[in-house]
């Protein structure tokens, strides 16, 4: 496994990932276009992928701009293998590194991502919109957790 920066030549592989999940499925795939991906990982935030035999697996990218976390996804053909929880540390360790104290995402009610989050130290905190729940963390709980 190679952990790395996201590049703008990662695009399509991330939206195979992207499309690939079980939960948490975009109703119609076109919502985020590659333009919108090149934006998050290059313009309002940063994002980083696992890499296995040169085939992007998992990424996250986080948003500086609206403060929150825009994504994190893994294959689930590599679920179970530390990926997220691996590639949630580079991004929350990057994120709070640039003066943000809070940092919010939105997920699925009754989903492993929704139990991952749990698990993870984020603290659930009503709802985003009628489909979504929403956490947040700040930096100092980020910090005591490591």
């Amino acid at each position: 496994m190679i952990f790395r920066e996201a590049l703008p030549n990662d695009i399509p592989q991330i939206q195979v990932v992207r499309n690939a999940v079980k939960e948490n499925m975009l109703s119609n795939p076109a919502l985020v276009t590659d333009e919108d991906c090149l934006d998050f990982i290059t313009q309002r935030g940063k994002g980083w992928v696992c890499v296995i035999d040169d085939t992007v697996v998992g990424f996250a990218i986080a948003d500086l701009k609206d403060e929150n976390i825009w994504a994190l996804f893994i294959d689930p053909d590599f679920e179970g293998r530390g990926i997220g929880s691996t590639l949630q540390t580079m991004m929350l360790d990057w994120y709070f590194s640039h003066g943000k104290t809070q940092v919010w995402l939105g997920t699925a009610p009754g989903t492993r991502a929704e139990q991952f989050y749990h698990k993870s130290g984020w603290v659930l905190n009503g709802t985003n919109g009628p489909k979504e729940v929403r956490f947040e963390m700040t930096s100092d709980m980020w910090r005591a957790l490591q």
